[in-house]
């Protein structure tokens, strides 16, 4: 199994190994895996995921954000030597010498979903990450489709792109646990009338409002998406309008 080590600067900390089938959190509070006792970090600001044959950090909408490798994630199936920055700490992510790695495939495979926070975006132009086509000037009047966790995860996810996969392999965008959940479970994709969920594969169909989804269907404010073990509530919000100036 994977190990993590907890660093600061060039200290080692403490030594953490990673089990197959369970979660790791990571956080400032003492009810944590991994306890990080500074400002810096959230009560609970991330955790890592045992999914197929892998390992996959999930940021937990915490306030100053999660890292691999210096980019800004959302979640992020991590690969041999990567290093997650969580405040001013740093785990460095590693499988021992002699133990077998998943394939991770190639570049395709590592698909991490870029967070709207403006305080980190001097990070993401040192890690020569482009700023997400919806924080630029012509799309800032998009009407934004936000995911809220009810079970099976902690925050929000905005759904940024164009299509937004979700599923148990680790090209999803989002990944869902559940037996019966296909690799690519659910699409959501934004058309010009709306957002749309599309049924994508697997023995266990999503649903909305309790209904089985089995091709498409629009999305409405409120809504109730159940995917696998992941529930998930849809709202819609609009971009903020200048105030007038007052002559």
């Amino acid at each position: 199994m994977p190990n993590l080590t907890l660093k600061f600067k060039d200290t080692t900390l403490e030594d953490y190994q990673l089990q197959k089938g369970n979660s790791l959190t990571i956080g400032r509070r003492k009810n944590n895996d991994v306890i990080i006792e500074n400002l810096a970090v959230s009560g609970h600001h991330a955790k890592i995921d045992s999914v197929a044959d892998g390992f996959v950090l999930v940021d937990l909408q915490s306030k100053n954000g999660s890292f691999v490798n210096e980019q800004l994630i959302h979640s992020h199936w991590l690969k041999n030597g990567d290093v997650i920055s969580i405040g001013k700490h740093s785990l460095v992510f590693f499988y021992s010498g002699d133990e077998v790695m998943p394939d991770d495939g190639s570049d395709e495979m590592e698909k991490t979903m870029v967070i709207d926070t403006s305080q980190h975006r001097h990070m993401m132009k040192k890690s020569n990450s482009k700023v997400p086509k919806s924080l630029t000037k012509e799309n800032k009047n998009e009407i934004v489709g936000i995911l809220t966790y009810l079970a099976g995860g902690n925050g929000k996810i905005k759904l940024n792109g164009k299509i937004t996969k979700f599923g148990k392999h680790r090209t999803s965008d989002i990944v869902v646990k559940g037996l019966f959940v296909g690799r690519t479970s659910v699409t959501i994709s934004r058309r010009p009338d709306g957002f749309y969920l599309s049924y994508g594969g697997g023995l266990s169909k999503p649903k909305i409002n309790e209904k089985a989804v089995k091709q498409s269907a629009i999305l409405n404010d409120l809504d109730i998406i159940d995917i696998g073990s992941t529930k998930l509530q849809f709202f819609t919000q609009k971009p903020h309008q200048k105030k007038k100036k007052m002559i």
